[in-house]
């Protein structure tokens, strides 16, 4: 088995270690958690931070608040109640309390990724540049400071693009600055959008950063740019932050041209339509929401909790082999034979089946895995379920890689009978059997 290096700087992953890490655990395995322990913490934060590994996010936001009246200059409770908004989008909130976090402690990193993080999602780029900085993400510092103008400038009212596959993975048309059609895979469980180094050369894309990193026992360069125009259907973005590395060239194993991350849907309110095999797009409009809202109504899908987290892995509330509703993960794009990938704490806990004479070795972003067929009696989000369908067990998956347990990640063959709604405004996931209308 062939071990790859592809770790990027800061915990980003170039297209093809995410392309054939998707598999397994969609990014959350080998991922360090984004927060660490309490070294920075100024008075014990321990029943608010149970409260936040459990999940338990408003009733930690108010743990912390509290911690914060009476120690104010408490590092760890500020930069977590910042956390917490940042995690549903409440942007306000979320630079109240980082900025707090910073001015008490101006050089920690956590912190700083954080709000970096947060000037990012509203598109506040310039922002963001110290903050990155200060985690030493310099390459990050150039690229977000090189975008001139507004970021990811939507055109267009709808797009339902077609799936030009459903296996192994989505694809879909889109075209770069204008050029011929090129192959796609859209994937929440990665960042940002990226491109193999033949379709940005053909582009005419110079890169504004570049750093050195790992890869396959040795070294190649990344770079990163800014598109003028990506445009899938009738929906265009323009002034579009890319990321393409030498690598990133199509062949037989991933057979795209680049990868659609989280950073392009959440400016958009996104459909991926499995039953249709379709993207759905449009634009993020108070009138667009309210006419997805009505449709995942009709269709009887009630709204579930959206939270994001490290930038751009999407979580929500679900159910495995009856725990009852806990916190998992739902990358939604990407590739993969599984319904979910259990960490082999959750599969123990739960009593979970697991097919330990089976191993199947390979690997999850970079790092080589060893995991096994398990098959939970069910799999739920909201009303979508599946009974005694084939997972993944990992005995080693990290369980609370971004400072809160998960007890799944749910995967591509999970989400074939349905249509998922992402709602980045009002933080919900919606999920219908069926195509979506």
């Amino acid at each position: 088995m062939k071990r790859e290096k592809t770790l990027v700087d800061g915990g980003a992953w170039d297209r093809r270690s995410l392309l054939r890490g998707a598999a397994v655990v969609a990014g959350a395995a080998a991922t360090a958690p984004l927060l660490g322990g309490a070294a920075t913490a100024l008075a014990d934060t321990g029943d608010a931070d149970a409260l936040f590994k459990a999940g338990k996010f408003e009733q930690a936001g108010r743990a912390y608040e509290a911690i914060l009246k009476t120690d104010p200059a408490n590092v760890r409770a500020a930069r977590q109640r910042g956390y917490v908004a940042l995690l549903s989008n409440r942007f306000p909130e979320a630079e109240k309390y980082l900025t707090m976090a910073l001015k008490l402690a101006p050089d920690d990193k956590e912190t700083n990724q954080l709000l970096g993080d947060c000037y990012l999602r509203q598109d506040k780029l310039a922002l963001s540049v110290p903050c990155w900085q200060a985690t030493g993400k310099e390459a990050y510092a150039k690229w977000f400071g090189a975008v001139s103008g507004k970021a990811y400038q939507v055109q267009g009212d709808i797009a339902r693009v077609p799936w030009l596959q459903m296996d192994p993975f989505p694809l879909v048309e889109a075209s770069v600055n204008g050029g011929p059609p090129k192959r796609f895979l859209p994937y929440t469980g990665a960042s940002w959008l990226g491109m193999s180094a033949k379709v940005a050369k053909e582009a005419g894309l110079s890169p504004v950063a570049s750093q050195k990193i790992d890869y396959l026992g040795g070294t190649q360069w990344q770079y990163f740019g800014v598109l003028d125009s990506f445009k899938l259907g009738g929906i265009e973005l323009r002034n579009v932050p890319v990321e393409w590395s030498e690598s990133d060239t199509s062949t037989a194993l991933d057979a795209s041209d680049g990868i659609i991350g989280t950073w392009v849907f959440y400016h958009l309110l996104t459909t991926f339509d499995y039953a249709g095999q379709a993207l759905i797009l449009r634009h993020k409009t108070p009138e667009t929401a309210r006419k997805a809202r009505a449709a995942a109504k009709q269709a009887g899908a009630e709204p579930l909790p959206l939270w994001l987290a490290r930038e751009h892995m999407c979580h929500t509330m679900g159910s495995i082999a009856g725990s009852g509703p806990r916190m998992v993960t739902v990358p939604i794009g990407g590739t993969g034979e599984t319904c979910a990938n259990i960490p082999g704490e959750t599969a123990k806990q739960l009593g979970i089946r697991t097919d330990y004479d089976r191993p199947v070795e390979t690997a999850a972003h970079s790092h080589p895995v060893v995991a096994y067929p398990s098959y939970p009696k069910e799999l739920r989000l909201g009303d979508a379920a599946a009974k005694d369908v084939y997972c993944m067990t990992n005995p080693n998956q990290v369980l609370a890689p971004y400072g809160f347990d998960i007890m799944a990640s749910f995967s591509h063959s999970f989400y074939k009978p349905y249509n998922l709604t992402l709602d980045f405004t009002d933080m919900n996931l919606y999920i219908a059997r069926g195509k979506a209308t």
